[in-house]
């Protein structure tokens, strides 16, 4: 059953215009009231959570400037085009931010990063069974790479140190499926 939607969008008009995003002022009706909200618009992004032989998962480290101090995360990139597939860009910054590649990306889970004012949609990918290959940064990146215990990694989600919402989402994820599927055949 469709829920009725109690918000009329009234007008759009863009109010800024970035490398990475567009700013909106829009105007809606709700319950009958005119109000001014915020709304980002952002063409999408992939991440991958890549998984090394022995087990442990390659982090990337970076400075984030919203935040102003560096991030543990999982790599991840816009799409180049709004029609690109979210799998090829996954692919693409796997190998840009940590110079692995993977024949097989698998889907992990989706998710909405800031809902209340941004429509961006990041699909997320388990890459296992990675291949050496090179990194090619692009000329704003500074990476770290970090191969991490999955228990130490939960460990800073749960000491709050750990904040990104996709690297967390993946994080819960990929635990969440290793000790749903520990010990029968199911395939992650």
């Amino acid at each position: 059953m469709e829920e009725k939607c109690p918000v009329k969008l009234l007008s759009r008009t863009l109010a800024h215009q970035g490398k990475i995003l567009k700013m909106y002022d829009d105007y809606v009706e709700v319950n009958g009231r005119t109000t001014h909200w915020d709304f980002i618009h952002h063409d999408g992004a992939a991440a991958v959570l890549p998984v090394l032989a022995d087990g442990r998962i390659l982090m990337v480290r970076q400075y984030r400037h919203a935040l102003s101090r560096y991030t543990l995360e999982i790599p991840a990139g816009k799409v180049d085009s709004p029609d690109e597939p979210k799998i090829d860009c996954a692919r693409r910054e796997l190998e840009e931010e940590t110079g692995y590649a993977a024949d097989e990306l698998i889907p992990l889970i989706n998710v909405n990063t800031t809902v209340a004012f941004c429509d961006e949609f990041i699909e997320i990918f388990l890459a296992e069974n990675l291949r050496k290959t090179e990194q090619h940064l692009d000329e704003d990146e500074d990476i770290t790479l970090e191969p991490w215990a999955l228990p130490d990694l939960i460990s800073l989600i749960f000491s709050g140190k750990m904040t990104d919402s996709k690297t967390v989402a993946a994080i819960l994820a990929y635990a969440a499926k290793k000790n749903c599927c520990k010990g029968s055949n199911a395939a992650l």
